[in-house]
């Protein structure tokens, strides 16, 4: 008796439980397309007069999709989707000085704009909780660094290019 009654409330639990999660879908598949496998990306363009910001930040880009996406990044002529981006804007400024004028703590940005889209030029990117034009997302990344630290302004531009092609490639996420 007192085992048929175990068993019940067992498996009255398991139901509830199930019915509960009937729309849930688990692991990290979920929160990426299922009609898009393959993207490619074009060498992101740059405004900037520092030289081969574009190569190293669609180096980034390309490491992060995949690592963290089920994409595949492959050539122009076999993807279903796009990836474009332009760096648009450089920054670099002193945060603290010393009594002498001597920068102390610096910081480095970024601001990239990028679009993804299908084959056929349509936005694949659906409805962001931040209002952007229609086919450009913008994203900003910055770092700090202290020279007198052994920082340099490369390592402080790589950390930032490294978080700027997160941020990229975060939004190539569906929607909640």
């Amino acid at each position: 008796m007192m085992l048929s009654r175990l068993r019940l409330a067992a498996a009255s639990a398991l139901v509830t439980l199930l019915a509960g999660c009937a729309g849930y879908q688990l692991g990290a598949g979920s929160l990426y397309r299922p009609d898009v496998r393959t993207v490619h990306v074009p060498i992101f363009q740059s405004d900037s007069f520092r030289r081969n910001l574009g190569e190293r930040l669609t180096e980034a880009v390309v490491k992060e999709i995949e690592l963290h996406t089920p994409y595949k990044v492959v050539d122009a002529a076999s993807a279903d989707s796009v990836l474009y981006g332009r760096v648009v804007d450089t920054k670099k400024h002193v945060l603290v000085e010393d009594k002498n004028d001597e920068p102390r703590d610096l910081e480095a940005g970024f601001v990239a704009e990028f679009s993804w889209v299908d084959r056929r030029g349509n936005l694949i990117a659906q409805s962001l909780s931040v209002p952007v034009p229609a086919l450009v997302l913008t994203v900003r990344q910055t770092t700090d660094f202290v020279p007198e630290g052994g920082q340099s302004l490369a390592t402080a531009q790589q950390e930032a290019l490294s978080r700027l092609a997160a941020q990229i490639v975060s939004q190539m996420e569906r929607p909640w």
